[in-house]
């Protein structure tokens, strides 16, 4: 029987079971199959590549070939998918059939574009790939419109605009980050921002875009037209579960996994951006990374249950930066804000009094970890 282990994706989710199928087993043979290069970057580094003045092959810090000789597999690069054959255990891709014992999905995830007129100007910087379609664009550009003022918005926001750039950053809610942060605990990023010199346009969507001459024209909901060079889609991640979706297995906002980040097929895992795990999508590098040691501890035939313990989140914004962790979206709870000139230290309690999530910024980082300890769970 074929006891190859074909795992779909070159991403970063993909690498960590690679190393740690290595870790446990020498020997078992893996194929790794994916549409790109293959070549090894770190994708945090795109929050920082435009104001570091940095190529897209800048941010390569190994190459595929290389990996494969260093993981002792089988790389079929620039490859796609196209099919899974659960019944005889096979993928298609490139023309090729291969079988496989176990099969590991780390599609990842799509950066989402609005369906408006226009859409097909707008760039997305959801890996190198794409910033390599997109980077002669951004350093040529003057003005970038950037949509989305969430995570990545807010770090590719400041990160433009330190490259001098003029910046307008706009988000169809209230506030920065929104989606994680009560207004008040994001209002000093936000100030952070604007006393740089980005211009925040909130409680707007993008209508249309329209082609005129060397720029763009972005017709807002209220009327308002922004003349820009450059607009970055950053809204948010769409799982990639189509291949999934085609081969029959149980699909939610992501694919959906067990403890055990198996699949509703017994001989196929899935893991990372495309991966729903207990409910919930964890696009972060911490669960990553302990997805991948229970998924490659299972695929080898173990039994164990992946643990989440209360993780930080870092953003990315160097001239304040913020590391957040828990129930930070939580409606429920009360904040207590201690404003200082040396930073931020904002705890989410709930009706008991618990802590259920903090925010620290600049020096306060420091106490990240000891409050991390304090997190009710």
């Amino acid at each position: 029987m074929n006891k190859e282990i074909v795992i779909v994706g070159s991403g970063f989710a993909a690498r960590q079971v690679v190393k740690n199928l290595r870790r446990l087993d020498a020997a078992v043979p893996i194929r790794l199959i994916a549409a790109d290069s293959c070549d090894e970057y770190n994708k945090p580094d795109l929050s920082h590549v435009i104001s570091l003045k940095q190529t897209a092959d800048d941010m390569t810090r190994q190459s595929a070939a290389e990996f494969a000789e260093m993981y002792r597999l089988t790389l079929n690069a620039g490859c796609q998918l196209t099919a899974i054959d659960r019944e005889n255990k096979r993928v298609s891709a490139g023309g090729e059939a291969f079988s496989y014992d176990k099969l590991i999905l780390a599609t990842g995830a799509q950066a989402i574009v609005p369906p408006i007129p226009g859409r097909e100007w707008m760039v997305t910087l959801n890996s190198q790939q794409e910033y390599r379609h997109a980077q002669h664009a951004l350093r040529a550009a003057e003005r970038v419109l950037i949509l989305g003022a969430g995570l990545i918005g807010s770090e590719l926001a400041m990160d433009v605009n330190r490259a001098g750039k003029q910046v307008v950053l706009m988000d169809k809610s209230c506030s920065l980050l929104a989606s994680l942060l009560p207004v008040e605990v994001s209002s000093r990023l936000q100030h952070r921002l604007c006393q740089m010199g980005v211009e925040m346009v909130f409680n707007q969507a993008l209508e249309s875009i329209e082609k005129r001459d060397d720029s763009l024209l972005a017709t807002l909901s209220n009327g308002r037209q922004i003349t820009t060079d450059v607009i970055i889609a950053s809204i948010g991640l769409k799982p990639d579960t189509t291949l999934a979706a085609q081969a029959g297995l149980r699909i939610d906002r992501g694919i959906e996994v067990d403890e055990r980040m198996c699949t509703s097929d017994p001989h196929i895992f899935a893991v990372g951006d495309c991966a729903q795990i207990q409910g919930k999508l964890l696009p972060f590098l911490q669960p990553i990374q302990l997805s991948a040691m229970t998924l490659a501890s299972n695929v080898l035939g173990g039994d164990e249950q992946v643990k989440f313990p209360a993780m930080l989140v870092k953003i990315k914004t160097p001239e304040m930066p913020l590391h957040l962790a828990g129930e930070t979206n939580r409606k429920d709870l009360q904040w207590q804000i201690n404003l200082e000139a040396q930073g931020l230290v904002a705890k989410g309690l709930d009706m008991a009094g618990q802590l259920r999530a903090f925010v620290v910024s600049e020096d306060q980082m420091k106490q990240a970890f000891t409050l991390l300890r304090q997190l009710s769970l």
